[in-house]
């Protein structure tokens, strides 16, 4: 029997499916808990999203063992669908549709959280709907987008009515929006709102977790152009606000490389980001997407492990938490990795494919991984566009106890060159040399290092034709 590859890695779903905004959601149905995952769909692959929704689910046991439920609504209004949300109340599951690119969301009601969710029912709620249902049977939409601000309200017994009164607008500032310049009264901020409204209740706070814009640069992460890839959050005491900055704890951009000096430098291309967190059998993570390709019309559910504390001052803290003395003081993104829910490693000695890189770095040209779309079982998606100098990263494999003695790569075709196997840093140590002769497109080389335990990997490619492109399929060590 051949060597499995790795599944559930990052991306979590199969390196063929395409389902970004995902919303999380741990429901109990039939005695057994399970994550499920409500997102749009990427299929149309020219432009966003898709006509139908899926859902995909995991035991809360296990979050790299992924099922799909397959179709759960088609479009009502021979429209696209945008970013989704799903609540349970009661015995019955809502699904909040954003029908005609999210202008028109409908509710659709199922008794499964699979669906097939039916009998739709026009809204007044906007882009990118986020519910919340409240501990006390109380039921919350959240939604707006750039062009207009975000909004809040209580909905009626029938989860699709505004109740009367309650309808909060521009509760959190929204962003600058430099391709609707119009002046509508609002207070443009350069680094607030964006989109993807996603409220939660976390340790008793209210959280309006969302995708923020930065206009300025922040240089520690490598953004000095105006950016989007970030999810933020903002907490209070009241589902209306006033609400309190948080601050970022997920970043789309790959591993950031910094200088002596602090300033960032991103390693993948970043995106639009939507997502949230949802505590999974006692512990919290992230769900967010990434890109593939070469625009954002092929996204990919990912998913990190955060850390989630509240201080004695109150303050909620989300991320990647730093403490003193015990007590949060501060936050940060969380790190991309290739692991996911894999925590201890990719096993090193699984197939791995290029596809799961977080790391795609120095290509004279604009080296990506290039989407896959065939449902197999042992689909790998190359990373393309490589060129002398540039190097893939994998954060983290597992070798365990018995150090690898050798380590091969498998290429789209053969291409002469050599490549490097570095340890722990894209500048790391050399642990294998591997001469491509162009003739095969599978190379193996020795592994010169004793590598036991958890490492991160980066394979760098070299070339005497600077132009000349590699196409990197997938590894293994033995």
């Amino acid at each position: 029997m051949g060597k499995a590859y790795i599944k559930g890695a990052n991306p979590y779903m199969p390196l063929w499916e395409h389902v970004p905004d995902g919303e999380p959601r741990v429901f109990e149905h039939e005695g057994k808990k399970r994550v499920y995952v409500y997102g749009s769909h990427d299929t149309l692959r020219d432009k966003y999203c898709g006509r139908n929704y899926v859902v995909w689910s995991a035991p809360v046991e296990d979050l790299t063992d992924w099922t799909c439920h397959g179709v759960s609504y088609e479009t009502h209004y021979d429209s696209i669908l945008y970013a989704p949300d799903v609540v349970k109340k009661g015995d019955t599951y809502y699904l909040y549709a954003a029908e005609r690119c999210g202008s028109l969301v409908v509710v659709a009601s199922a008794q499964t959280p699979w669906g097939p969710f039916e009998n739709p029912v026009e809204t007044k709620l906007g882009f990118d709907p986020g519910i919340l249902a409240d501990d006390d049977g109380k039921v919350y939409a959240y939604w707006g987008g750039c062009a207009a601000p975000c909004y809040i309200a209580e909905l009626e017994e029938d989860m699709a009515t505004i109740k009367e009164g309650t309808l909060v607008e521009n509760p959190l500032g929204h962003s600058t929006c430099p391709w609707d310049p119009r002046d509508d009264g609002h207070i443009s901020l350069i680094d607030a709102f964006f989109e993807a409204s996603s409220p939660r209740k976390v340790l008793g706070k209210y959280v309006y977790i969302y995708s923020k814009r930065y206009e300025k640069p922040v240089p520690e992460l490598g953004v000095y152009t105006p950016n989007n890839g970030f999810l933020s959050y903002r907490f209070s005491e009241s589902p209306f606000g006033p609400f309190h900055d948080g601050g970022d704890f997920s970043f789309n951009g790959g591993e950031i490389l910094r200088d002596s000096e602090g300033r960032g430098t991103m390693t993948y291309q970043w995106g639009n980001n939507h997502g949230s967190i949802m505590e999974v059998n006692g512990k919290w993570y992230v769900f967010y997407h990434r890109q593939t390709g070469v625009n954002e019309y092929s996204r990919q559910a990912m998913l990190e492990p955060v850390d989630v504390a509240l201080g004695t001052d109150g303050k909620l803290y989300i991320g990647d938490i730093k403490y003193l003395d015990g007590e949060p003081v501060s936050s940060k993104p969380v790190e991309m990795t290739s692991q996911g829910a894999h925590i201890n490693g990719l096993d090193a000695h699984a197939w791995i494919s290029a596809g799961y890189a977080c790391h795609i770095y120095g290509s004279r040209h604009h080296a990506y991984v290039r989407p896959g779309y065939e449902k197999s079982e042992e689909i790998s998606t190359p990373v393309v566009g490589i060129t002398d100098g540039t190097t893939v990263g994998f954060r983290y494999l597992q070798f365990g106890a018995n150090a690898p003695k050798s380590v091969t790569v498998v290429l789209e075709e053969a291409v002469r060159g050599t490549l490097r196997l570095r340890l722990d840093s894209w500048r790391g140590r050399i642990a294998a040399v591997m001469p491509l002769d162009g003739d095969k497109r599978e190379a193996s080389a020795q592994v010169t290092a004793g590598i036991v335990g958890k490492h991160a990997v980066y394979f760098e490619f070299l070339s005497e034709d600077p132009e000349r492109e590699f196409a990197f399929d997938r590894f293994t060590f033995d």
